[in-house]
This record gives structure tokens, C-alpha cells and sequence, in this order.
């Protein structure tokens, strides 16, 4: 590598070394077309005989454009969010693009501040799951935003995407059905929170369609956390009037929680309490037994949410909502009612 006395070499010093002028090794190093193949070479030849490196800033202040972008999660100690930030972190990888990651921890305050921090930063378009109701400069300076998760409903004009809830809850219920678990225990969100309101919504729809009371399932509202799941547990268990209990969380710490709770107490999952979760993070897979959950796909919210950015369409997908469907993972936290019947009715004919 040339020295230049300590200096940091500019696109002047590629130009002199490659034997082109200042414009041609300027278009060259920005990767324009219609440069012969022999001065592409020479350029970037001396390019990196130099140790040249473009100054972003620089580039970024004369286009307009940063060339990063940011994401505002609501928790990044939650591991479904933490996948969602993996999604977007790769696709903007892929495209050659930085992207800024903040957690509002559910803060309204904190939304606001990490939102001034990236107009600070200048950049290109925000990914956000909304705490706040209203976004304040982002909207006033028309910034690209996309909206994630179910907290996006407050922004109608607004382009989103998440998973589909309604779909998830039913085929989890549908699930739940197929193993003889008709009206299982809920554990829901907090009143105040708009994903607490769907997961109700759906559960509902899904009891009037198969001629099911919605009332007559037990419901118990917590934090979405592992203590919010236990503690949440512990208040059906006092509840449950015996026989088999089956319970659906609105997602998977809170599942997880539950199943905690339910060791505590002697009992045992899925012999004595079948738990369903709702958002497949990894953790899932190490419990025992091993959480049976419908999965979001929460890269793809991720990597989706970046890619529709990027198209620099966003205007034109204002009010737009992309919902991306929701699987089964079966593992072993769901009792088998019916197939359990079925053994107790044929034990019962032999003894006969």
C-alpha cells in the first residue's frame, strides 16, 4: 500500500496514480456505467493500491441519501423481536445498507427520542412498531416508514406488515380442536394493548364458527414475560375446577412461564396441562417438554419490511398491510385427548 504521509488518500490521488481524470475515477469508485474496461481497471487498481476509501459522508451529504436506515422494536430482550431485527439486519446487508436498532422498551418517551436520533442521522426510512399514537417528526418531515406488528392498526394511512393474526389463532384453536381441546384457558395481554384485542377477536370468531360460547373460556390477563405467564398460571390453576386443563398464550414467554408454574405445583405438561404458545422463538424447542407453538415469521416481517423500503414505493403502498401467514410447530406440550379416550374406551370394553 502507497503512502501519502499519514494523509488519507482522495479520489485526486486514484486519478493521478490510475492516469484518468478526477471524474472518470469519481464515476469509477461510484460504480457508474459506461466506463471502459480498461480504465474501470486502472481505477480501481489504484484504488486499492492507495487503500482508497470512500467517504460516506461525504457521498451521503452530496446524494441526499445515508445509505442506512432504522428500526424502533418495543423490546429486543423479547427473542421474537430479536429475530425480526436479524431479518432486517440481513436483507439490508444484501442491499449494501447500515441499519440503526433501537428498543423503546414500551416507552412512548424513549419511541420519541430514538425517533429524533434518527432524523439526526439522516436516515433513508424508518421500520417501526409503534408505542406511541402518534410518530411526531417522522410524520411532519415525510420520512419512509413502514410499520410493524399489531400496533400498525393505529396508523391506517400508513403501509404495514406482520403476521396474520386472525389465521395464526385460528389454526392454533383448530389444533387445540383436533386433540379434543374444545374450549381452552386464554393468557392474554394487558387491557391497554391493541395485540391483546385481535388475539380476542379471533379466539372469538373461531367459538362462534364451531358453536362454542367465547364466555365460557377462562381468561387471564398478564404481562407478555415468563413472570407474566406464571404468575397468570398460578390464578387458572386456583381456578380450574379439575380434569385435564389446556391453555393457549398469546405468546411464547408467557407460554413458557405457565409451564414453570405448572411444574411448581407437582403437575406435569402435558399429563395434567396442555400449554399452546404463540410466536415460535428458539427457546421453545429447549423447555420440557418442548413448547408446541404457532410460529410468526418474524425474519420475514424483517427482511420484508426492509425490502419494501428499499422499492422506495412506500407512498404508493400508504394504507397497504401485508399480513404473512403463520405455521404449526408441534412438539410435545399438547395432550391428546381424543387418542387418550379412545385407549379408555377400548381398556374398558376388554374388562368388560
Amino acid at each position: 500500500m502507497e503512502s501519502l504521509n499519514g494523509r488519507r488518500p482522495t479520489v485526486i490521488d486514484v486519478a493521478k496514480r490510475a492516469g484518468v481524470s478526477k471524474s472518470t475515477a469519481a464515476r469509477v469508485l461510484s460504480d457508474a456505467p459506461n466506463i471502459s474496461d480498461s480504465a474501470r481497471e486502472q481505477v480501481l487498481l489504484a484504488a486499492k493500491a492507495l487503500g482508497y476509501t470512500r467517504n460516506e459522508l461525504a457521498v451521503s451529504m452530496r446524494s441526499g441519501r445515508s445509505g442506512m436506515l432504522g428500526l424502533v422494536l418495543p423490546d429486543i430482550a423479547n427473542p421474537f423481536w430479536g429475530e425480526v431485527a436479524r431479518g432486517a439486519q440481513d436483507r439490508a446487508a444484501d442491499a449494501g445498507v447500515s441499519i440503526l436498532i433501537f428498543s423503546s422498551n414500551w416507552s412512548a418517551e424513549k419511541e420519541r427520542m430514538h425517533l429524533s436520533t434518527m432524523m439526526q442521522a439522516r436516515v433513508d426510512g424508518a421500520i417501526i412498531n409503534p408505542v406511541a399514537d402518534q410518530l411526531g417528526d417522522l410524520e411532519r418531515f415525510g420520512l419512509p416508514c413502514i410499520m410493524i406488528g399489531s400496533s400498525a392498526e393505529r396508523f391506517p394511512d400508513s403501509a404495514s406488515i406482520g403476521s396474520d393474526i386472525a389465521q395464526g389463532v385460528a389454526l392454533g384453536m383448530d389444533y387445540l380442536r383436533s386433540k379434543g381441546h374444545l374450549r381452552p384457558a386464554l393468557i392474554v395481554g394487558q387491557r391497554t394493548r391493541l395485540a391483546r384485542a385481535r388475539f380476542l377477536r379471533a379466539v372469538h370468531e373461531h367459538c362462534i364458527k364451531h358453536d362454542i360460547d367465547p364466555v365460557t373460556l377462562p381468561v387471564e390477563d398478564a404481562d407478555y414475560t415468563t413472570e407474566g405467564g406464571a404468575l397468570a398460571m398460578r390464578r387458572l390453576l386456583v381456578r380450574h375446577e379439575g380434569g385435564h386443563l389446556c391453555v393457549f398464550a398469546a405468546n411464547d414467554l408467557m407460554a413458557l412461564g405457565a409451564m414453570g408454574a405448572v411444574r411448581e405445583t407437582g403437575l406435569h405438561c402435558p399429563q395434567d396441562v396442555s400449554i399452546l404458545g404463540f410466536d415460535g422463538i428458539q427457546a421453545g424447542a429447549f423447555a420440557w417438554p418442548g413448547l408446541t407453538t404457532i410460529e410468526k415469521p418474524a425474519r420475514q416481517i424483517g427482511a420484508e419490511a426492509v425490502a419494501q423500503l428499499l422499492k422506495r414505493d412506500v407512498e404508493a403502498a400508504q394504507g397497504s398491510r401485508i399480513y404473512l401467514p403463520c405455521t404449526l410447530t408441534e412438539r410435545g406440550s399438547i395432550a391428546d385427548l381424543r387418542r387418550k379416550s379412545m385407549r379408555d374406551s377400548v381398556a374398558s370394553g376388554e374388562r368388560r
